[in-house]
This record gives C-alpha cells, sequence and structure tokens, in this order.
C-alpha cells in the first residue's frame, strides 16, 4: 500500500505538512482532521530517518498521562498503519511507547501532569514534540519548560527539533491560549493555522456527521461556531442551553438501558448532597433516572456521614430495584474522602474519584459535548425536578471569565456538579471529547 499525500492530507494543510516552520500551531474546530495530519506527519518524518537507518524520537505530550493511550497512541498506531509499516514497530502499553525495530526509533509518550519523568527524561535523537489538546495546559509556561528540554537533544541531522501544538479554541476569548495563539501569528518562525470541518475536500466527513453538525447549527449557533468553527464565541452567562435536555415519562420503547452510574456531590455541615442515578442505553443515549437530594440548610441537627451513607445506598437499591440493572460506576469528587471511606466501611463499595485536573471550563466540555450530541434526558419525576432548577440557574461568575479563569457561581449547584463528573469520568463510554 503506498501512502499517497493527495489522497489523505485535505490541501488546506498544504503548508504544514511542507514541514518547514520549527513552531507550529493548529488550531480549529471539531472534524477538521488537524490532529490525523499532525500523527501521519510525524510518522513521515520518522520514517524519513529510518530510511537512512538513523535513530529518531518523537516526543508526543498531553496534560494527563492517564489520556494517552486512548487519544495519540491510539492516533500514532492509525497514522503508522497508513504508511503500511505496523509489522515494522513494537506496539508497548508499559512503559507506552511505539518503537521500531531495527533502528530504535520511538514515539515517546508523556503526561505533564508527571512533570519529573518529563524533565528527566534522557531521550536523544528528538526531531518532534507534539502537545496534543494544548488548551488543557495552564499556560504557556509549562510549554516552555518542556521546550528548552527537548531543543537540547535534538538529532544531529536535523536542522531543528519541531514543535507542535494542536487544540480546540476554547469558547472564553479571554482565554490565555487564545491570547497566546494570536500573538504568535506575527512571530517570526511560528505558523499558527485555523482549519474546520468546512475545509475538508476529500469527503473525510461523512454525511452522518454533516446532519448531526447541521442539526446543532440549527439548535444553537453560537454553540455550533465554538464546536466546529473553533470561534472563541464566549461563555455567556448560563452554562448550559436547556433546549438540549429532554424531558420524558419513561424510558421509549425503541430504547433499552445498558448501565446505570451513579454521580454524587457530597456536601458538608452547610453544604447539600446531590446522587444522581443516569442510565446509559443501546442509543447512547444518557437518561436521569432519579436524584437524592439533601440539603442540611436551616436544620438544627445535620446528618452524619454514616446516615448519608446508609440513605445513599437505600438510594441505589431503589434504583437498582427499579430498573433492574447493577451500577457499572460511581463516581464522586476526587475532594471527598469522608463519604468515600464511611460508605467503604458500610457497605465495602468504592466510590471512584473524578480526575479533576482541568480547569472548570474544560470540565464542564465534557458534558456540553453529551448536550450537543443531543443525548441527554430527564426523566419526569418529582425526585428530578431539583436537578431541572439547578441546570436552569447554573451560570457563570462574569468577572472570572473576564479575567480569564472562568469558574461557576457556586450556589445550589450540586446537581450540575454531579452531573459534570459523570461525564467526565465516563467520557470513554459515553464517547465525548474537549
Amino acid at each position: 500500500m503506498t501512502f499517497t499525500v493527495g489522497k489523505e492530507v485535505n490541501p488546506h494543510f498544504k503548508r504544514f505538512w511542507e514541514f518547514k516552520d520549527q513552531f507550529n500551531i493548529l488550531k480549529g474546530g471539531r472534524n477538521s482532521f488537524k490532529s490525523s495530519v499532525v500523527a501521519m506527519r510525524s510518522v513521515k518524518k520518522m520514517l524519513a530517518y529510518v530510511k537512512q537507518d538513523e535513530t529518531a524520537n518523537v516526543i508526543v505530550i498531553r496534560k494527563t498521562g492517564k489520556s494517552l493511550r486512548d487519544s495519540v497512541y491510539k492516533k500514532i498506531q492509525w497514522a503508522i498503519k497508513k504508511f503500511d509499516a505496523t509489522d515494522q514497530f513494537d506496539f508497548q502499553k508499559s512503559p507506552l511507547m511505539i518503537q521500531h525495530k531495527s533502528t530504535g526509533s520511538t514515539f515517546y509518550f508523556y503526561g505533564h501532569d508527571d512533570y519529573e519523568k518529563l524533565k528527566s527524561n534522557d531521550v536523544e535523537n528528538v526531531i518532534v514534540v507534539w502537545f496534543e489538546e494544548s488548551a488543557e495546559f495552564k499556560n504557556e509556561e509549562e510549554f516552555d519548560q518542556t521546550e528548552s528540554t527537548f531543543m537540547r537533544q535534538k538529532h544531529p541531522l536535523a536542522d531543528f527539533v519541531r514543535f507542535i501544538w494542536t487544540y480546540n479554541p476554547p469558547r472564553n476569548p479571554y482565554s490565555w491560549i487564545n491570547k497566546w495563539a494570536s500573538d504568535m501569528k506575527t512571530t517570526p518562525g511560528w505558523y499558527v493555522d485555523e482549519s474546520t470541518y468546512l475545509d475538508d475536500v476529500l469527503g473525510f466527513v461523512t454525511d452522518d456527521m454533516l446532519r448531526a453538525i447541521e442539526n446543532i447549527k440549527i439548535r444553537d449557533i453560537d454553540y455550533y461556531r465554538y464546536l466546529y468553527l473553533g470561534e472563541a464565541v464566549g461563555l455567556g452567562t448560563n452554562v448550559w442551553n436547556m433546549d438540549f435536555f429532554h424531558i420524558v415519562d419513561a424510558i421509549p420503547n425503541d430504547d433499552d438501558l445498558l448501565y446505570i452510574l451513579m454521580s454524587a456531590d457530597i456536601g458538608h455541615q452547610q453544604s447539600a448532597t446531590a446522587v444522581s442515578a443516569y442510565g446509559y442505553s443501546r442509543l447512547g443515549r444518557v437518561y436521569l433516572l432519579d436524584t437524592y437530594y439533601y440539603s442540611p440548610a436551616g436544620k438544627v441537627v445535620k446528618k452524619a456521614p454514616s446516615e448519608l451513607s446508609q440513605e445513599v445506598h437505600e438510594f441505589e437499591e431503589r434504583v437498582m430495584h427499579e430498573f433492574g440493572l447493577n451500577i457499572w460506576k460511581r463516581t464522586i469528587d476526587s475532594a471527598e474522602g469522608g463519604f468515600r471511606n464511611q460508605y467503604y466501611l458500610d457497605f465495602h463499595i468504592r466510590w471512584d474519584p473524578v480526575n479533576k485536573a482541568l480547569t472548570e471550563e474544560q470540565m464542564t466540555d465534557y458534558a456540553i459535548d453529551l448536550l450537543g450530541k443531543d443525548l441527554m434526558y430527564i426523566i419526569n419525576r418529582g425526585s428530578n425536578d431539583i436537578f431541572v432548577t439547578q441546570q436552569q440557574n447554573y451560570r457563570w461568575d462574569i468577572k472570572t471569565v473576564e479575567a480569564g479563569n472562568p469558574k461557576v457561581i457556586k450556589e445550589d449547584d450540586h446537581t450540575s456538579d454531579n452531573f459534570r463528573y459523570m461525564a467526565r469520568d465516563n467520557a470513554k463510554l459515553l464517547g465525548l471529547q474537549r
């Protein structure tokens, strides 16, 4: 099988494919295939060195190591297959790397959350460094720390190490990365590319994708502009578009539940506890099945952790009995240790602490992606009314938005938080991305 650039790479990416620039920022909307192009170009660059019997290495970095295997690792595997070179490589899972059998040329995968490991690496002969999902990083200083490390470890035959950043622009125009990319446009040695699904002339965007995109465009033009055109449309005030929450009386006859997903935001002496039971269905939908809600406000005697543990367990038992399924996953705020310990003590059941190594905006984007797919349904029952009310009132703090670090208003947000935790912790199952 011969790799043909004209069949695999849209003309939009011609300048990037020429690989003349040392610093490359590729940003844009979903389904623009920018990450696929970077993966293929990195493989092509390595294979050029392999052909000369040289050892050359590519570094791939994401903010968190946990996300590497199911994203960039698989993307590089896919790109290698495009060049009909799968048999030339060994694919290792621990440590995570893809190594050329005869030359030792290697794709190394790092999470920036393990910075000491990244900083102390002894990889030489580096030709490419790729920061995927760059908007997940805190600031440009995190890039600077890594750049200096790998610049010193350049392959002797390379004119320079090529650095690549790929990301979907955050909605907030005040976001640091939006400002950074704008500044780099006029900086010598830097190339900034903006792409969307509209740049696809090779037919990679399927008819089903186009219909889904058009549906979102009709229902929420700002969300469409942000998600698919990569525009920083602003956050507005309301976090959610309530049109994407569908109220139903029961699970429709043409659908069936597969899993129950529990998610909890546990309060303390002055804060409410909200535990929601979500159902994942055969059609890929998420149904809010039921909600447990306890507020200590105005109560002289507050419930002890042991009481909350017992009541939440009874709530789970009722949900499982009603819907005839066991619970597939329990998700909870990673900062909440007391309830988790109490629940394990009482029932020998563990709750999964959600990975919150993201900004408020990034955490929220997983739930927004679920809503944008038009897959969120709410069973119409009294216990779920609090969920609906809190989503309607869930808002950004405009002062923090303008400061470039958006925060939600922390008031009556408990079901909203457990909704975000559920989407984040089950992103792989739900097919969600940022």
